[in-house]
């Protein structure tokens, strides 16, 4: 029996049965209707003998003739006398009503307990069908290994066929993308590495011509073959992030002092610019990650800040902890950012408007991708006194971050 016809059977059976309960109770009914007809008429019969036993003959004679004549007729004088004398047809009858509406009763309520039952039973499998799905779908989205098998043909089996396709081209999507991601990181490395070789040539011959033939145009080629290297060094730490192959420690960092480590690699550059460093200490807060790879992406962070502040300007740094996370703010006294830099701050080469001229566009995708490794977040927003600012919170590895950039 196919699926189909199941369920047309599941369809029709509580109508089938519920017309197989009202024929048999409508014979029963019939017979007992006629039973109790043959009842009142006897006992109406007796009675009449008892007081009458000459009546006999009479008697049999009229109920003969009852018979023969058309019940119609015998009905219209039935109803004639009996209205004569005050009669009506609730007076006669009792017992038969109610046998009627025991039946009735019986009727519906077989009706009813036969439509539940089937009602339920169609439920339960839908319920059941439902849960099955589900339950599939949550263990593709837990990552563990799950089949779908088409038992039999119902409702939901064009449902189940479009999951089963929409989750095989999502696997073969992300496999796709894996080998992408893998493909890109292997290709930035390669760039990282082929650019070493000359860059290190050309520092070699810069050296040389600054020893032995100073020239006021070598200035310029050294700032930017520093900025080179400075990309060079960022293609490598961005291609084994990519790749996986960047291991953080998880040890217990204290905020205060990753903060003066980051501020005490770049004071010559705050010493140049002219801007201030304002950092206190609010005692011991920690988080759990790597030291020395937070402290790389707090100076990024305080460098941007610093090359967006004014001359006399000063960079200010905090933090505080709760239950839910750790959080560290750089904020400047700049002009903040630009709005429709905003969105697009934490993306790799992005230079916005007002980007410093010795950037690369990196240092702010790569301090984003330091700090969700340990899994924390950076935004980014402006300040409604002015000045931007950074927000870092850095969430206990139970709990999961905000994966939000830019606010």
């Amino acid at each position: 029996m196919t699926e189909n016809m199941k369920q047309r059977l599941l369809f029709y059976f509580p109508l089938l049965i519920s017309l197989a309960g009202l024929l048999l109770l409508s014979g029963l009914w019939q017979r007992r209707y006629q039973r109790a007809s043959y009842e009142q008429v006897a006992a109406f019969c007796g009675t009449v003998l008892g007081n009458h036993p000459e009546l006999e003959e009479e008697l049999l004679a009229s109920l003969k003739e009852f018979q023969e004549k058309p019940a119609q007729e015998t009905l219209a004088q039935a109803e004639a006398l009996f209205t004569r004398y005050g009669y009506e047809s609730r007076d006669f009858g009792g017992s038969v009503a109610g046998d009627m509406s025991a039946f009735t009763a019986a009727a519906v309520i077989l009706t009813l307990a036969v439509s539940l039952m089937c009602g339920s039973l169609a439920a339960k499998r839908k319920r059941v069908r439902l849960e099955g799905l589900t339950c599939y779908l949550e263990q593709v989205n837990t990552g563990a290994p799950g089949t779908l098998v088409q038992e039999r043909e119902d409702e939901y089996s064009g449902l189940q066929d479009e999951i089963y396709k929409t989750v095989t081209n999502l696997y073969a999507t992300r496999e796709a993308a894996l080998k992408a991601k893998k493909s890109y990181a292997e290709n930035l490395a390669n760039i990282a590495h082929q650019l070493k070789t000359p860059l290190t040539a050309a520092d070699l011959s810069l050296q040389l011509m600054e020893s032995n033939a100073p020239n006021p145009y070598i200035q310029p080629v050294r700032r930017q073959a520093e900025r080179l290297n400075r990309l060079e060094e960022a293609l490598l730490t961005l291609s084994r992030i990519d790749a996986g192959a960047l291991e953080l420690k998880s040890s217990a960092v204290d905020v205060y002092t990753v903060l003066s480590l980051a501020a005490e690699n770049l004071q010559e550059l705050f010493e140049e610019t002219g801007v201030r460093l304002e950092l206190p200490d609010r005692g011991c807060v920690e988080f759990k990650g790597d030291m020395e790879w937070s402290m790389e992406a707090l100076m990024n962070l305080l460098k941007n800040c610093m090359e967006h502040s004014p001359e006399g300007g000063t960079v200010f740094c905090d933090y505080a902890s709760n239950p839910l996370y750790t959080e560290i703010q750089i904020r400047d006294q700049g002009p903040g950012f630009d709005s429709e830099d905003l969105p697009h701050l934490f993306e790799r080469f992005y230079r916005g408007k007002n980007a410093s001229q010795n950037g690369v566009g990196i240092g702010l995708a790569l301090a984003q991708s330091i700090f969700r490794m340990q899994n924390g977040s950076v935004t980014a927003r402006n300040l409604p006194e002015g000045g931007a600012c950074f927000e870092i919170r850095i969430y206990p590895r139970h709990s999961g971050p905000s994966h939000r950039t830019v606010t």
